[in-house]
């Protein structure tokens, strides 16, 4: 298990084991570089064993706090603050961190394990349970890689895949023996295997009486300053933070804040693609003038077809989870060149889940019915469609998809279709795409990826603002208005932006012959997950077949047979 995690941690490796119970831990040095810091982390004097995947951003504070309590510290960083603070606070610890984690702890004397995962899923966190044996691991083919799995395919799982755009949410994976630990969840094994999960976070998606009145200016000031501290925050490391800049106005704003706190020769990294079928695959337009106004130390990557191709098996293997996305291949070739550099970088993933930046926010403000509408504009198909694509052995008995979708966004405590949209976007959508994207194909390359827009007090604040101000100026109106007083406003008024990979939306020559041969292998034919008069049909006119969110089917079948070849499931 940990020799499949060896990219997430290069830097050193330890295990613990005793009685019950054994922990491994690859260490990627960010914060107290000596070996002090060393995990496993075992504190014979409180009885309690912890490996930890993460950052605590506010660990200097709390540690002060903890000291004053009467703790003494043997390290410098992050990790035995997180071990006092369980024993000082219990599960209730986790409410007091500002940051990213995943971590599990054991208790000598009682035998208990707690497992604890932040707010937005930032760390992943995957477990199998089998018999009397829990494993765990940061990756699910670490977890495959221990054997004696069940790895037949979640049906409900490929419902998500090929309904939801590849999402697939707790506790769920495509593997059937391996299960994911959901968000802002902390979860409390006794001896005897019985367990309970306590969810620490939901913020409500409603108005407060106290904001009544409050102007556009009144809340752009509220984001800015915020958005200030998020990335202020995540400053913290012995070791220089950089930024991927895509050009976009939210990786902008963030190298305009830290230019702001005084960061001299700031590294900041940007790639690019061929184009093809006319569709442009760079924004270096963007980034370049980004780079120029704050002098920043930057860094063009483009990336010739040839090479594309060349990474795509690697990055399709870095992947936990199949992710249908073209940023994969972007936030891998990217990761593999900043990591030549630095070993921490701030990027821009959640602004949109959280400010309302996509398309499919503004028709629902009207909508008298949210989750027909959201799924019309989200899902790649609906029910009946798929049932005509998958093999008649793998199609879920119910509407899986629509069915989950449904209940999240009709809880109570989102007060408009937008806020639902939002909250369902930010905390499902969001966990199981755009972060665990980052995450995969940064620490593939021992890169550790921070984003303030995450930052759960800057969250909290959005989720109170009233849809409006989100949704002005063609979505992300209070976000943009904040970002006008920190970045030019050229990268603020431009046409929204994506990791622009044409090769893999339009797929012709060495990209087609490459899918073709996946999904007519022997292998994916034994599989069967697919009709072959709907392969067919792709393999012939791959452009005409684009999802509603403009992905193309077919890479979205071929990915999904190749990541299943690429881990030998």
């Amino acid at each position: 298990m940990m020799d499949v995690m060896a990219p997430r941690g290069p830097d050193g490796a330890g295990v613990v084991a005793r009685g019950p119970f054994a922990f491994g831990h690859r260490r990627l040095k960010i914060i107290d570089l000596s070996d002090k810091a060393a995990q496993p982390m075992h504190d014979p004097d409180l009885g309690l064993t912890l490996t930890f995947n993460g950052c605590i951003y506010n660990y200097p504070e709390l540690r002060a706090e903890l000291e004053g309590m009467g703790y003494r510290f043997f390290s410098h960083g992050d990790t035995e603050v997180i071990l006092k603070a369980y024993h000082a606070w219990g599960g209730a610890c986790v409410e007091r961190f500002h940051g990213m984690f995943a971590f599990v702890v054991a208790e000598r004397d009682t035998g208990i394990v707690t497992m604890a995962r932040d707010r937005f899923g930032i760390k992943p966190l995957y477990y199998s349970l089998a018999g009397k044996r829990l494993r765990f691991a940061s990756s699910l083919p670490a977890i495959l890689a221990a054997g004696d799995v069940d790895t037949e395919i979640d049906r409900e799982a490929l419902h998500n895949y090929m309904s939801f755009h590849a999402v697939v949410p707790p506790p769920r994976t495509i593997v059937k023996g391996v299960r994911k630990l959901p968000p802002a969840t902390v979860r409390r094994y006794a001896p005897d295997g019985s367990f309970e999960d306590r969810v620490y976070w939901a913020p409500p998606h409603e108005r407060r009486p106290e904001d009544t009145g409050l102007s556009a200016n009144d809340w752009r000031d509220r984001v800015l300053d915020a958005l200030r501290t998020a990335v202020r925050r995540r400053m913290v490391a012995d070791v220089p933070v950089g930024v991927l800049l895509s050009g976009g106005v939210d990786s902008s704003v963030i190298v305009g804040l830290l230019a702001e706190e005084g960061q001299k020769g700031l590294m900041t990294f940007s790639i690019g693609f061929e184009e093809a079928n006319g569709e442009k695959g760079d924004e270096f337009v963007y980034s370049d003038l980004i780079a120029k106004t704050f002098a920043t130390d930057h860094h063009k990557i483009f990336v010739p077809s040839s090479d594309l191709m060349a990474a795509l098996p690697a990055t399709i293997h870095a992947m936990s989870e199949p992710m249908v996305s073209y940023d994969n291949i972007g936030f891998f070739l990217l990761s593999r060149e900043v990591s030549r550099y630095i070993k921490v970088v701030q990027s821009g993933q959640g602004a949109d889940e959280v400010f309302a930046g996509y398309h499919w926010y503004p028709p629902l403000a009207d909508s008298n019915d949210v989750v027909s509408d959201y799924a019309r504009v989200f899902f790649d198909r609906d029910h009946e469609t798929l049932k005509t694509q998958l093999g008649d052995e793998w199609i879920a008995p119910t509407d899986a998809s629509r069915d989950l979708v449904a209940e999240h966004l009709l809880r109570p405590g989102a007060a408009t279709p937008v806020d639902r949209a939002l909250r369902l976007d930010s905390q499902v959508m969001l966990v199981d795409d755009p972060v665990k994207r980052v995450d995969n194909m940064t620490m593939a390359w021992g890169l550790e990826a921070r984003v303030p827009f995450l930052d759960h007090e800057l969250v909290e604040l959005a989720a109170t603002i009233p849809p409006e101000f989100k949704l002005a100026q063609g979505g992300k109106g209070v976000l943009k208005e904040a970002a006008r007083l920190v970045v030019p406003s050229e990268v603020i008024d431009r046409k929204k932006g994506y990791f622009p990979v044409p090769q893999l939306k339009y797929i012709s020559g060495e990209y087609l012959t490459m899918v073709r041969d996946a999904l007519s292998s022997k292998r994916a034919k034994e599989r069967g997950l697919f009709r072959t008069e709907y392969l067919d049909k792709l393999f012939a006119d791959p452009v005409s077949h684009i999802t509603p969110l403009q992905g193309s089917e077919l890479w979205q079948v071929a990915l999904l047979e190749m990541w299943l070849q690429s881990h030998d499931i």
